[in-house]
């Protein structure tokens, strides 16, 4: 059974941080490309961040000089690091998997960025 479960969500300030972190099992992580997804209350889904297999990543242009993501393929887990966070970046974060025939999702952790 595969699963991939967020943590590190919550309620921080504006200009704060949070380290987002995604754990895996089930699946040969080392093979997938992994991705952070978020979606805030009446938007659609969007891409945050991902990282292929083999350690390249992209990041949504909104917070590409904010965020950064990373993977530890022994630990199976993928980390999104947040940087000066802003009241649009309020959302669930959702982990996503994905190789060629398949992709999974996490449940998601919401991040909530007010005074």
């Amino acid at each position: 059974q595969v699963q991939l479960v967020e943590s590190g969500g919550g309620l921080v300030q504006p200009g704060g941080s949070l380290r987002l972190s995604c754990a895996a099992s089930g699946i040969t992580f080392s093979i997938y490309a992994m991705g952070w997804y978020r979606q805030a209350p009446g938007k659609q889904r969007e891409l945050v961040a991902r990282i292929t297999s083999d350690g390249y990543t992209n990041y949504a242009a909104s917070v590409t000089d904010r965020f950064s993501v990373s993977r530890d393929n022994d630990r199976k887990t993928v980390d999104l690091q947040t940087n000066r966070l802003e009241a649009e970046d309020t959302a669930v974060y959702y982990c996503h998997a994905q190789r060629m025939g398949g992709d999974y999702w996490g449940q998601g952790t919401q991040v909530t960025v007010s005074s």
